[in-house]
């Protein structure tokens, strides 16, 4: 049974109808993404259609000093999406509109409930693509929320690299726009890098104006094995401190290479795999790829396996796409413990090793893949969330993790972002920073109602929804 104050929610669905829902089963989807975190049930889930009907929600929320968490489409990693005070969920899958494309510039304006397949599927014609791609089908909103990354990073940075401006909804119900079309501004303050990672706390994005990419004229894409991972990493190194432009360059230790097969019906080596691709001309793909089996040559790599065809390239890809499910699915009831972290590329090697030395002991299936051309990697766990020691065992090899990538000059997270899940290494990572980014925090969203409880250490502390629709006070 909802918690909401009764007026209020006959406020919201007088003007929202059926689509206002308290289902059981609804709020149970929206209150967890994919990974272990327990579900923190909202207490309604509305779909919105616009931004004016997003700021119509904030409004009415902020008044009555009611959490709003913003709903993308259920892939984040760190508990984003849990309503830890209850609260309004803001479902963004009918804002799915692709509002403006210019080819000659580049650029595209979307809502946030676009995906990334959508978008991608939308502008093949056009031969343009769209290059950041976390593996999942995300909601374009929400990688930008969560300053998302993935497997094309390496040449084609972040979604702070990509997008332009945003259209946000502050705190308070106010609609702004933070930039505009032109590549670069020297003008006022950089609005739109605030929101990109902000995970909903300043404010909910509802429209995102992002860079482009022409479609390469060619594309080729290589596996090569190795029998140590440690000479897949001094690959990755040497091809990165040599400035060959690839594409991807993505990690899969045995044991994934073993999960994938089992989970996608392949037969890969089972080996430590790196897996490339390779975009541009057919003369300078012909390069980086002489120059990419060199080094493998020099490091004890073999077996290459190559792939020009979209059918190809779409099935050696596939092992890397499934890799958390794949392990995970190594499990019967299990939930995925994805930890994430990024350390300067120099040191991904000694890191690696100090993390495959935490696993030796670890019964728990686990397995180690990663950005690593940009030193970003990842060890998934397929855990039992009803097995307390189980979480504290991953939990500490997390920690040691974490630790370890901060003491190199790293951070605790890549591209999976704070949410719930780490917020107890911001003051380790960030110092007394983390004091002004709650000034920031408070000057917004005074009454803590934007997604309450994500990145902020102590953030119970700040007035966060004061209850009163909840309580029946006014």
């Amino acid at each position: 049974m909802t918690r909401l104050n009764p007026e209020f929610l006959s406020q919201l669905r007088s003007r929202f109808g059926d689509r206002l829902s308290t289902s059981p089963a609804l709020l149970e989807q929206h209150g967890r993404g994919e990974s272990h975190h327990a579900a923190g049930l909202p207490d309604a889930v509305v779909f919105i259609k616009s931004t004016e009907e997003a700021a119509e929600i904030v409004r009415l929320c902020a008044r009555h000093r009611v959490p709003v968490i913003p709903y993308g489409a259920g892939t984040s990693l760190e508990g984003h999406l849990s309503a830890v005070h209850g609260g309004i969920s803001l479902d963004f899958s009918r804002m799915n509109e692709i509002l403006r494309v210019s080819p000659e510039d580049l650029d595209c304006t979307v809502q946030a409930g676009v995906t990334r397949e959508q978008l991608n599927g939308w502008l093949r014609d056009l031969g343009l693509f769209f290059p950041i791609d976390p593996g999942a089908n995300a909601s374009i909103g929400g990688m930008a929320a969560t300053r998302a990354s993935g497997t094309n990073a390496v040449r084609y940075c972040t979604m702070r690299d990509n997008v332009l401006s945003l259209t946000v909804v502050l705190p308070n119900g106010e609609i702004i726009r933070t930039g505009s079309r032109a590549r670069k501004s020297s003008s006022g303050y950089d609005l739109t890098r605030l929101f990109v990672g902000s995970e909903g706390t300043l404010g909910i994005i509802t429209e995102v104006t992002l860079r482009l990419q022409g479609i390469p004229e060619h594309t080729a894409a290589a596996l090569c094995s190795f029998t140590d991972v440690g000479q897949a990493v001094d690959t990755a190194i040497a091809v990165v401190q040599l400035g060959i432009p690839v594409a991807r360059m993505e990690l899969m230790d045995r044991g994934l290479i073993a999960a994938v097969n089992a989970y996608s019906h392949l037969s890969l080596k089972l080996q430590n795999t790196l897996a490339f691709e390779f975009h541009g001309s057919p003369a300078a793909v012909e390069e980086q790829v002489r120059l990419v089996a060199s080094i493998v040559r020099d490091n004890g790599g073999n077996d290459f396996e190559w792939a020009t065809s979209q059918e190809e390239r779409s099935r050696l890809w596939k092992a890397r796409h499934s890799a958390f499910y794949a392990v995970v699915s190594q499990r019967h009831g299990a939930r995925g413990w994805s930890s994430d972290v990024c350390v300067p590329v120099s040191e991904l090697a000694g890191c690696i090793r100090h993390t495959r030395e935490l696993l030796k002991t670890c019964t728990i299936p686990a397995a180690i893949l990663g950005h690593v051309g940009d030193g970003n990697y990842h060890v998934v766990f397929a855990v039992d969330p009803s097995q307390a020691d189980e979480l504290e065992t991953v939990a500490a090899i997390n920690k040691k993790m974490v630790q370890k990538a901060l003491s190199v000059g790293g951070t605790c997270t890549g591209e999976h972002g704070i949410g719930t899940g780490k917020i107890a290494y911001m003051r380790q990572e960030h110092g007394q920073a983390v004091d002004l980014m709650r000034i920031i925090k408070l000057a917004m969203d005074p009454h803590g109602i934007m997604n309450p409880g994500k990145i902020l250490p102590d953030d119970a502390l700040l007035p966060v929804a004061s209850g009163k629709a909840r309580s029946g006070e006014r």
